[in-house]
């Protein structure tokens, strides 16, 4: 009879580097929310700056 593979082996990446859970625990999570407020306040920075520099038509 064949040996079992081991059940801790997981599911392996294309190139066979790292499992596929390993991958997710590098991830650096964000709240959607917060996206949306960065993005709102650059904008916000750009249009003053541009008001301020005279270039705002």
């Amino acid at each position: 009879m064949t040996k079992k593979k081991e059940s801790g082996s997981g599911l392996m990446s294309s190139a066979g580097l790292m499992r596929y859970y390993d991958a997710d625990e590098t991830k650096m999570y964000l709240d959607p929310k917060h996206v949306v407020i960065i993005g709102v306040t650059a904008g916000i920075l750009v249009l003053a700056l541009n008001i301020n520099f005279g270039l705002w038509p």
